[in-house]
């Protein structure tokens, strides 16, 4: 049983609920962008708010406004992001209703999550991974409870998400390693106009019991007394327990899907009249005439909700718009690295592989930063990565920053967004180029939206290492390229070596950016085997070396006296396109300028530009399938940028326009550009 006390504090809250639904149905014109209502589900978020400290991480889902009112935050303040005004203390009128973020401000910390049914999933369990860490190895930055116990990690979801093949990733891994949180599954028996026969073999509970070591409960989440105390005993076992449990909450959809898919559209009045049955709010009302609360405390209770929610209201209408100015802010926060910085050939050191550069710089950064943890398929202990760059990191730094994960490419990625909000530095890889499709998910609606959408309150500093690019008969699984697609992904860098001294600077200076890098690795790069390649071997540089994103180098000059007489060209290229670019120019003395972009997003325009300037004459040479990629909107800027200075049409060559690169060594030179194809283009061009 629980006192009067607080179940008035939840009726109090029940009432801001309900006139703020019926405030909202009332002024629909001006409540004109999307939103929904908690109406049904008050009772289990304001039951599990009522016991989240400080310390905590909550990931509240698009319904959960209720839970936002119980851990303090005002009508106020959620009706400023409603109608998407300036002072919208989440996302500057960036984000949809009850889309919260919040750090500090004596609340649970609260990491950016999309709309994307179920996504929050992994972010999540990638919080309590990042408590779990701190927990066990760095205990002295782990904040505790006000009364001293561990935090612990709440991700609160519909039903209709468990299906998603995300939930699945988070369960498996919150159940292999134990993690500290709690996943809240509101079960209103909806998804959208879809009732739960339609859509699911099993809800959430029977779903999780195939996951062994989650324990997992039903209560009835209208009752806001079995949920408080439930979630009381839940929360206070996982604090001392420390393993995850999932409760489902069976609740009633009393308000619309949301406010464009409404519940007229599909819901019947019997359905509706047999849902009202189980109104938290009256089930709450009626508990407290029956403890002795007196019809006018209850009334009294009422109007000043009402009137709350009326000055609010207006409050929120007549606050100011954000600013057109402005929109362009948060996009990534400032890096530390913005000069080159220590001895990039320092002398007397051999040669190195980019695979051993990749692992040296890996090694330095572990040993300087113990928030950095390094995983993925394979890189741990016993191989080291399928290309061996990790080898002998686990038996340096332990199986707790150095470990393998499952074949999870979005639990790999998505992680990395609660681990860094707890203050690790993630560094992941995804096996091959043609395996992070499963991770797009993750790193289009959750990372790369993060840092914008939070007004740059959690930017995600991760560093996702992805070898790329054919050679050897990869075949059509093991060679693509994929800068295309993640340069189409705003919010995230892309980083692209072609030798060992550039692989070290470039990872040390991704590795201290703040914001989200994805480096491409050419895999055929890093034992230099493909002829020609020998020069990606360079002196190691030295440990304080450091190269900033977004510079491009002149990979090899052209002879200024053909500059000068007008017979040169220029090749704006990277990763294995250096060396094709190199060996063509070989035919071509002094007569071609490679340039090396080393960086695709930042992209050191003014350098190609005043290249491309400096020749008059200019090919893109890209691995990528050429039909609408990188280089092609390269050329397109080249274009417009430099057309005064041009003596010739932009030109770009890439591989062939095919689904896959063949298997066949011969079919794959077939697709590929090569030093020969491109000597021929270049000899061309040259006459122009």
């Amino acid at each position: 049983m629980i006192g009067p006390e607080i179940l008035q504090r939840a009726y109090h809250h029940m009432c801001l609920a309900q006139h703020m639904a019926d405030t909202y149905e009332q002024h629909r014109s001006v409540c004109k962008y999307v939103h929904s209502t908690s109406r049904g589900h008050e009772a289990i978020q304001l039951a599990l708010a009522y016991h989240l400290d400080a310390a905590d991480f909550v990931s509240p889902y698009y319904r959960d406004e209720s839970l936002l009112l119980g851990l303090g935050f005002t009508p106020l303040e959620l009706m400023l992001q409603l109608l998407a005004k300036r002072d919208d203390p989440f996302t500057g009128g960036r984000e949809y209703y009850a889309h919260p973020n919040s750090r500090g401000n004596n609340k649970p910390t609260i990491i950016h999550q999309s709309s994307a049914t179920g996504m929050q999933a992994i972010p999540t369990t990638g919080l309590a991974q990042g408590v779990k860490y701190k927990e066990q190895h760095l205990p002295g930055t782990l904040k505790k409870t006000e009364n001293g116990q561990l935090p612990v990690v709440v991700c609160s979801m519909g039903d209709a998400s468990v299906n998603e093949g995300e939930v699945s990733e988070a369960f498996q891994f919150a159940v292999l390693h134990q993690l500290p949180i709690l996943y809240l599954v509101q079960d209103n028996q909806w998804g959208i106009s879809t009732r739960a026969e339609e859509s699911r073999v099993a809800d959430a509970w029977t779903y999780a019991g195939a996951f062994p070591g989650m324990e997992r409960l039903r209560i009835n989440g209208s009752d806001f007394e079995e949920s408080y105390i439930v979630l009381e005993q839940v929360l206070d076992t996982i604090r001392k327990e420390r393993r995850p449990f999932l409760v489902q909450a069976t609740v009633p959809l009393l308000g619309h899907h949301t406010s464009g898919v409404r519940k007229e559209f599909y819901r019947t009045e019997e359905d509706l009249a047999e849902a009202s049955k189980s109104d938290p709010r009256l089930i709450v009302r009626g508990k407290l005439r029956r403890k002795g609360i007196s019809e006018l405390t209850l009334s009294e209770i009422e109007k000043q909700a009402q009137q709350e929610i009326v000055t609010a209201f207006q409050q929120a209408i007549e606050s100011p718009e954000p600013d057109p100015a402005k929109v362009a802010e948060f996009v990534f926060v400032p890096t530390p690295v913005l000069e080159e910085r220590g001895l990039r050939t320092p002398g007397l050191r051999d040669k190195i592989m980019m695979v051993d550069a990749a692992l040296l710089a890996i090694r330095e950064i572990m040993e300087t930063c113990p928030e950095a943890i390094f995983y993925g398929e394979d890189v741990g202990r016993r191989l080291g990565g399928v290309f061996r760059e990790a080898v002998t990191l686990a038996e340096q730094f332990g199986t707790h920053r150095v470990f393998n994960t499952a074949i999870q490419e979005a639990y790999i990625i998505g992680s990395t967004v609660g681990l860094s909000a707890v203050g690790l530095k993630p560094i992941v890889e995804v096996q091959f180029g043609d395996y992070i499709y499963p991770g797009l998910n993750q790193l289009v609606s959750e990372i790369a939206k993060s840092c914008y959408l939070s007004c740059g309150r959690f930017p995600v500093q991760t560093l996702i290492r992805v070898p790329v690019g054919a050679y050897g008969g990869g075949g059509p699984y093991h060679s693509g390229s994929v800068e295309s697609m993640l340069l189409s992904i705003k919010g995230i860098k892309v980083v692209y070596p072609s030798n060992a001294a550039d692989m070290k600077g470039l990872m040390k200076a991704a590795f201290l950016d703040p914001n989200p890098v994805v480096m491409l690795e050419h895999k055929g790069l890093y034992w230099s085997k493909v002829p020609g390649t020998e020069s990606a071997r360079m002196e190691e540089p030295s440990r304080d070396y450091i190269l900033p994103l977004g510079k491009a180098a002149i990979a090899l000059p052209a002879f200024a006296l053909r500059v000068e007489e007008g017979d040169s060209c220029c090749v704006i290229t990277y990763g294995m396109g250096v060396y094709w670019a190199k060996a063509a120019a070989a035919a071509l003395p002094g007569q071609v300028e490679v340039l090396d972009l080393r960086c695709l997003y930042p992209l050191d325009e003014e350098m190609v530009y005043a290249t491309v300037k400096k020749h008059g004459k200019c090919l893109v040479l890209t691995e990528e399938q050429q039909n609408n990629s990188f280089a092609e909107a390269l050329a397109g800027r080249i274009a417009y940028n430099c057309f005064k200075w041009l003596d010739a049409p932009v030109e770009v060559m890439g591989a062939l326009n095919l689904p896959a690169v063949p298997l066949n060594l011969g079919l794959e030179n077939a697709m590929l550009p090569t030093p020969e194809k491109l000597r021929q283009r270049l000899e061309n061009l040259l006459t122009k």
